[in-house]
């Protein structure tokens, strides 16, 4: 197995570890102090293996049919498997702010699956790419304020709170890009629609 391939793998992996050290972080033996860090080495674990697939496959001509439909796959997996477990615990987004993401994700890539068994190509748009970030940067600014609450300093309904406003912004963002990606290809969507 090639390399990015392999990180590819392993970063669909690293979700369900997530998952299970935050919902299950007292049975593991960890404390509520180290619990923020833990998520923190998975999450920035995860991000560096999107990057140095991506790196690797490009640089030294590895780039497979397989990887350009896991890689997006496993973005998706890791992000709404994350965004998904911080409906429950101390976290609790409302479940219906998340499912914004789990719908753009699950229609632009029926979308995209479809176009291609018409043979017709979407190509991923800066908009998209912009999404990922945010989404990211949105995850790992909730990770941090988990840091004084797990101190004391931040009182829970102000961690949810901010978190919630947050993961709205995010949630914002979203359906513009993918109300965009349809858009800048609706003319390749009508394409793939006539070779019906």
């Amino acid at each position: 197995m090639k390399l990015p391939l392999f990180l590819t793998i392993g970063r669909i992996f690293i979700s369900p570890i997530f998952l299970i050290f935050y919902l299950k972080y007292q049975q593991l033996g960890v404390s509520l102090h180290a619990l923020p860090f833990i998520l923190m080495f998975l999450l920035t674990l995860s991000e560096l293996s999107d990057f140095f697939d991506g790196y690797l496959a490009r640089r030294f001509n590895m780039v497979t049919e397989l990887g350009k439909i896991l890689d997006p796959m496993a973005d998706s997996i890791t992000r709404l498997t994350i965004l998904l477990t911080f409906t429950q615990g101390f976290i609790r987004l409302p479940l219906l702010l998340v499912f914004v993401f789990v719908y753009r994700d699950a229609m632009i890539s029926t979308l995209r699956t479809v176009c291609a068994f018409r043979g017709v190509t979407l190509a991923a748009r800066t908009s998209g790419k912009v999404k990922a970030v945010l989404q990211a940067i949105s995850i790992f600014a909730i990770l941090i304020l988990m840091i004084p609450y797990s101190w004391g300093i931040l009182p829970l309904i102000q961690l949810q709170m901010i978190s919630l406003y947050i993961i709205s912004a995010a949630a914002l963002y979203t359906l513009f890009a993918g109300a965009e990606y349809i858009w800048a290809n609706r003319d390749y969507i009508k394409l793939a629609w006539k070779n019906e």
